[in-house]
């Protein structure tokens, strides 16, 4: 009976370890640059990962080079619990959040790009730290664990279990038949787009610091801004918002889909089903949204700006609207305005959004748009069945039928999706929480969303979650990110028997 190969996944998780050292050092720079104390905990935090890993690594290196599916579960799960951990000591031997829970949350929230905080003054922080603080983001946008997909190869180990584990979505379209390649070309796109947009932040009226933490904190769908107002600190200047919608939407879209767009093969972009629904549905709720701000008689309370000239009333509810649209749909949680002021429909279209989620093969978290779209066909040809029985009728999507395993695959996710939401809801009201906070607190960590409603709202944040709620939250924010299965099926007892 085969075992499993715990030898690999040390040495993997070693690994996993030297990289986020590495990032870690990235931000010693920026806090040279500014002439903070904080360097000197940050170079150790840094320091201190890497030689971890580099233990782990070097005497586990001679493990069987053998992968199977349990050990890409385990090394995915323990692989992001391992960046959690090790992503806390630059706060904490800084003495930025000394509080070990807070810590974790800040960390984990970055890593699963939710974007939720606990921190009450971020304009407060010193850069180096900010410069960390988005960088989990960036790092956990596209997931290291891809990244290492890259490197395995040359240790004589095939990844392609954990990237069916770790990428985002119900799938893993391949844009090159080497699973390496694939991983390589993800990471490509993925820090051009970054660049260009700091570039264009940059250019929009931005600091050089500040466009490199939104642009990393963008292209991941995270959502740390580096200001205390998010990105309602630039409602005075309009460009800057539009770009980073832009990017939010690119951000959310299949990444695989963006590869073909730059290759300019714009119309297998607009071939695919998910990527209508998408698009269209972002102009949809923006407009039906951009109504309901404009009926307010005080829209300076609404969008934090007084446009008195109707053209200017129109774009900045439009904006807003766009803004805010694409920020919850893709789960970055940038806030723009709060939206819980959007009178209670608004503020109901946009808690709907939260259990909508981007494309699969996105950085974006959330249930995904292609499981809404199978599952509203699957239930529609229920419907069809019913009057004919003995017909077969398959579920199509993207002119090819979806086969039961994935209809089943996908139901499944959702039950199992609304029953851990209405759980961890009743949980967090036992934490403390009142009713609407903990239904917006449990949606936005399993969604990886960030902002919520109620005591969690867009100009709040989780500071005043009690240890216990905080943990829960951390812990929907690490099943949200793996897609629940990744990580709940290492509680099954049947998933150590050996085989």
């Amino acid at each position: 009976m085969k075992g499993i190969n715990f030898k690999i996944i040390i040495s993997f998780l070693g690994l996993t370890s030297m990289l986020n050292g590495i990032f870690m050092l990235f931000a010693v720079p920026f806090s040279m640059y500014y002439g903070e104390s904080e360097k000197w905990g940050i170079l150790q935090a840094g320091l201190l990962t890497i030689f971890i890993g580099f233990a782990l690594w070097f005497f586990n290196n001679n493990a069987k080079k053998n992968l199977g599916k349990k050990e890409g579960y385990l090394i995915v799960t323990l692989g992001w619990l391992m960046l959690s951990f090790t992503g806390t000591l630059p706060y904490v031997f800084t003495g930025t959040i000394p509080n070990y829970t807070n810590a974790f949350f800040e960390t984990i929230s970055g890593y699963s790009t939710t974007g939720s905080s606990i921190l009450t003054d971020i304009e407060a922080m010193p850069k180096g730290i900010l410069f960390w603080r988005s960088a989990t983001h960036w790092i956990g946008g596209m997931g290291i664990i891809v990244l290492t997909v890259a490197i395995l190869p040359l240790l004589g180990i095939g990844g392609m279990q954990l990237f069916m584990a770790e990428a985002p979505g119900p799938s893993a379209d391949k844009m090159h038949p080497r699973i390496t390649e694939t991983a390589k070309r993800l990471w490509l796109i993925y820090f051009i787009l970054t660049f260009v947009e700091f570039f264009l932040l940059k250019f929009a009226g931005m600091t050089w610091f500040d466009a490199i933490n939104h642009a990393m904190a963008t292209m991941s769908t995270g959502g740390f801004s580096t200001k205390n107002s998010s990105v309602a600190y630039y409602n005075n200047i309009p460009l800057i918002q539009y770009i980073i919608t832009l990017f939010m939407f690119i951000a959310g879209a299949n990444f695989v889909l963006t590869y073909f767009a730059l290759k300019g093969k714009i119309q297998k972009v607009f071939k695919s089903e998910e990527f209508r629904y998408y698009f269209f549905g972002v102009i949809f709720f923006t407009l039906i949204l951009s109504v309901i701000i404009l009926n307010y008689r005080d829209l300076n309370l609404v969008t934090s700006i007084h446009h008195p000239e109707p053209w200017g009333r129109t774009e900045s509810a439009f904006r807003h609207a766009a803004f805010q649209v694409v920020s919850v749909l893709t789960t970055t949680g940038f806030v723009s305005a709060d939206f819980t002021m959007w009178s209670s429909i608004g503020t109901m279209l946009m808690f709907s959004l939260f259990f909508i989620g981007g494309s699969a093969g996105s950085t974006s978290g959330g249930v995904k748009i292609v499981r809404h779209i199978v599952m509203i066909k699957s239930s529609f040809y229920e419907f069809k069945k019913l009057l004919h029985p003995n017909a077969i009728i398959p579920v199509r999507y993207d002119n090819g039928s979806v086969p039961k395993t994935i209809i089943y695959n996908i139901l499944s996710f959702f039950v199992l999706y609304m029953l851990i939401f209405i759980f961890s809801s009743i949980l967090l009201t036992v934490f403390g929480l009142d009713f609407i906070s903990a239904m917006g607190a449990a949606a936005s960590s399993l969604g990886n969303i960030g902002p919520a409603v109620g005591t969690v709202s867009p100009v709040d944040n989780f500071a005043h979650l009690t240890i216990p709620a905080k943990w829960t939250c951390s812990f929907l924010m690490l099943i949200g990110r793996l897609e629940l299965f990744t990580v709940l099926i290492l509680l099954t007892p049947f998933f150590w028997k050996k085989c």
